[in-house]
């Protein structure tokens, strides 16, 4: 009997996994399935848009198990956020690999892996690091005012100090050492006291506890796995440093690949300021005999140079008197590297590391600064705002000192090389194309032009009866969006909450737009609205969607996070259109970089970012078979301007309408529906 085909086999044990679990073949999944072990088969990589609702986890992780078995790598998925990784590694492949057990001819070795600043520090927890604050901090009393005081109590008494107490006896129980597994979590302040960055970490060859190190036994644990599940910041670290921070893989899934390029680029974003400068001065006159006098007064040199520069992209890059400043920095940091190297018996000491670890930093931020000119590199400065409740952000500071920024003006290329090339890549997300297009966004990640890689683009659809389970509402008739929330758009909003009695989620372009909102309508509507910053994100989730009524405000983390299906949200509302801001430094080199080769950079940048983010907005209102409902967006520019319909064909297909009358009564026979049947199911 001829041997099934890959496909056919990925194919049987997905019906397999799908009748253990309980679930229903759908025919979106069979199909991405199929090309994703198609893809992996042929090596030609794969861009997949699976929309909400079909399955798409067990699609490629089907055919990953398959492949894991018999090659002799492992094989990676990557995600973009915590939740994700959190849900695959937690729910997904658990449920699966025992749905799979009886069918599969050994146990499925499975291994999380995370950047070493996720882990806990087992030299650091023995003393080995300085601490990062002041150690009286950890103890204090507070301030006394002049009072006398007993002695104190042993232990500590502040709320950092109890934290890292609790740090420290957590590390001596946990199996992992991982900072996701310690709950309730503690803060950022905290957390640092007990793990070191890459950088700062001496390397499994100098440290005296390398073998209980954490993060080693991560990485040596994914070495050998059949599967590892890690995110998009390593593979960033992997394709652009080229460090050895994933083990040798042949194939991998990058899920949430609408987040890629960003992701990316912010992993590889270096900066530097007179802060920064400072707080290497002050680690190594601590920790190292370095002279660093000169490096002191070389930041305080470039703090100079900034002065008066405003925020915003810098076109040309440094001035000369700026990159003067730069290049005194970069020589006094060379200068305190090479005299603050460990001697003898001092290969060990993790001040000295972390002081020389902050040198380091400075030193190649500014490499990239003086050469990213030639580097296709993008310079900007940008100053502190201030954030006040009712307010919102302030403009920057301009009396505030500049921090400098350095980013790669496109990562296509350094994707393509350190990525693409030698490994199989399946991509997949809900909004990969625009239409039927994955042109826009494969450009950004280097699968566009003569030399580009091979690559299939396929959208597999979606579960849901979009053109009846809901309907897009353009407000045709509104004014172009200003700054802010304008009495237009505010009276629009009360009105479609008024027609849906609730049940909505507002999705604004601004903190500060959601904040006035909220203030706004509160007054005018009898159910309650939350707004972000409120309280914790989790908790504001879960109370909307545990309330029919409810309304939540608020930003980007809205657009991509809520996952509420049922009656709790039955009208998602966008106030615009997601442009980049338009004092985005990067996205603004991009487009000029667009245009200056002959394309059109508003459509190949701020559009298509804009189509995305869109579609992920509107991807929160049809979440389950049975949800009924209504995406709103305030921003008449969808319905009048050229690009508009560039953006919706980037949305799910619900039927549409710009009269305001339609879309009222639609609201309303939606929420009279809902009370009738008092089940919490739209309908």
């Amino acid at each position: 009997m001829p041997k099934k085909d890959a496909a056919a086999e990925v194919l049987e044990l997905l019906d397999t996994a799908v009748d253990a679990m309980g679930g229903q073949n759908r025919p979106g999944q069979h199909d991405m399935a199929r090309q994703v072990a198609e893809s992996i088969e042929t090596g030609k990589h794969l861009l997949v848009q699976a929309g909400t609702g079909t399955g798409k986890s067990l699609a490629y992780l089907v055919p990953l198990i398959h492949h894991a078995l018999e090659s002799t790598k492992p094989a990676l998925v990557s995600t973009a956020t915590l939740a994700l990784q959190a849900q695959i590694v937690g729910r997904d492949l658990p449920r699966l690999l025992d749905a799979l057990a009886p069918k599969l001819p050994r146990e499925v070795d499975v291994a999380l892996l995370k950047g070493r600043s996720n882990y806990v520090c087992v030299h650091k927890t023995g003393g080995g690091f300085p601490e990062d604050d002041d150690p009286g901090a950890l103890f204090s009393l507070g301030d006394d005012h002049g009072v006398a005081h007993p002695a104190p109590a042993p232990g500590p008494t502040s709320a950092l100090g109890r934290e890292v107490v609790r740090l420290r006896e957590w590390a001596e129980e946990t199996e992992t050492g991982d900072r996701d597994e310690l709950l309730p979590g503690v803060t950022d302040r905290a957390w640092r006291q007990v793990s070191v960055t890459s950088m700062e970490c001496l390397g499994a060859q100098r440290c005296p506890v390398a073998e209980q190190c954490f993060s080693e036994r991560a990485r040596a644990k994914a070495a050998v796995a059949d599967l590892v599940i890690t995110n998009h910041a390593m593979l960033a670290i992997s394709a652009f440093e080229g460090l050895a921070v994933l083990p040798d893989y042949d194939v991998v899934v990058i899920d949430e690949a609408h987040e890629l390029q960003d992701r990316v680029t912010g992993a590889v974003t270096g900066q530097l300021s007179g802060t920064v400068i400072s707080a290497a001065v002050t680690a190594a006159r601590k920790h190292t005999s370095a002279s660093v006098e000169e490096l002191a007064a070389a930041g305080r040199a470039f703090d100079a140079s900034m002065e008066g520069v405003p925020a915003g992209l810098l076109p040309s890059g440094l001035n000369g008197e700026q990159e003067l400043a730069v290049g005194r920095v970069r020589e006094a940091c060379r200068v305190a590297l090479s005299d603050s190297k460990p001697e003898g018996g001092d290969a060990g000491d993790g001040g000295r590391q972390m002081a020389r670890s902050r040198l380091l930093g400075v030193l190649e931020v500014c490499e990239r600064l003086v050469s990213a000119p030639d580097a296709g590199e993008v310079v900007w400065a940008s100053r502190p705002s201030t954030f006040s409740p009712g307010e919102g952000y302030s403009p920057p500071d301009d009396d505030a000192p500049a921090t400098v920024n350095v980013a790669p003006l496109s990562v296509a290329g350094r994707l393509r090389d350190g990525l693409f090339d030698g490994h199989t890549v399946i991509l997949t997300s809900a909004t990969l194309a625009i239409g039927s297009e994955f042109g826009p966004v494969a450009g950004g990640l280097g699968l566009v032009g003569a030399a580009a890689p091979q690559w299939t683009g396929s959208d597999v659809g979606s579960p849901f009866d979009y053109p009846r389970q809901g309907v897009l509402y353009v407000a045709k008739n509104l004014p172009k969006p200003d700054r802010g929330t304008s009495p237009a758009q505010l009276e629009e909003l009360e009105a479609l909450l008024k027609a849906s009695g609730g049940g909505a989620l507002g999705l604004f372009s601004s903190r500060r737009a959601a904040e006035e909102a909220a203030a706004a309508l509160r007054p005018k509507v009898d159910f309650p609205i939350l707004c972000q910053g409120e309280s914790s994100m989790s908790g504001l989730v879960k109370q909307f969607a545990e309330e029919d009524a409810t309304c939540l405000f608020g930003t980007m983390s809205l657009w991509q996070g809520v996952d509420v299906p049922g009656g709790s949200c039955r009208l998602v509302v966008i106030d615009r259109i997601p442009f980049p801001r338009p004092d985005d430094p990067l996205m603004t080199a991009r487009t000029r970089a667009v245009a200056k080769a002959g394309g059109n950079g508003f459509m190949t940048v701020s559009a298509t970012h804009a189509a995305v983010r869109l579609a992920q907005g509107a991807g929160r209102l049809i979440r389950a078979a049975g949800d009924r409902g209504m995406v709103a967006v305030l921003d008449s520019r969808l319905a009048t301007a050229r690009y508009g319909g560039f953006l919706r064909a980037a949305l799910p297909p619900f039927w549409s309408t710009t009269d305001r009358t339609v879309a009222l009564g639609i609201l309303e026979r939606l929420r009279a529906a809902q009370a009738g049947e008092k089940t919490g199911v739209k309908s």
